[in-house]
């Protein structure tokens, strides 16, 4: 006779328990590997190119973009930084000559933002540094089929 461990008393409740702790279990694990990753990839950021996360963000994003540049507020999203924290991140890029910030004509308070060359080259310098910390930190632990299942999922949760 089959016995549906629905009926069992106490079941539902330990299989929602262990579904809440597995749910724990892998939040915790992701947190963790980000902040491992992104504690190596900052220092070798610094030490090799002078620039954090942000700032390979910033120019990152920037790289693909027409001139005139870039709202502002339009990278806003794109690097998880409030307005104010994106403001005194492009001020600071520009002070170094990576990007340039300009008045929006038709909006008082809008201003863009534009990679320069010297920003070009600082990401070019950035790029194999960021590739090399990322694939040694994380993707060189997984197997090619892991990595495409990683991508896929992560891409799909961004999009939500």
């Amino acid at each position: 006779m089959r016995r549906d461990n629905a009926a069992l008393p106490g079941t539902a409740s330990t299989s929602a328990h262990r579904d809440e702790n597995a749910c724990a279990l892998a939040w915790a694990a992701l947190t963790a590997a980000h902040a491992r990753i992104t504690e190596r990839l900052s220092a070798q950021l610094a030490e090799s190119c002078g620039m954090g996360i942000t700032d390979f963000e910033i120019l990152l994003r920037l790289d693909s973009v027409p001139p005139p540049g870039l709202r502002l507020g339009e990278l806003c999203p794109a690097v998880r930084l409030t307005q104010p924290s994106l403001s005194r991140a492009a001020a600071r890029l520009e002070r170094q000559g990576w990007l340039s910030r300009a008045d929006v004509l038709d909006d008082r308070r809008g201003r863009l933002a534009a990679i320069t060359s010297a920003g070009r080259e600082a990401l070019r310098r950035a790029v194999p540094v960021h590739a090399r910390v990322i694939r040694e930190f994380l993707l060189d632990r997984l197997t090619p089929d892991e990595q495409e299942l990683l991508a896929r999922a992560l891409s799909r949760v961004a999009e939500s």
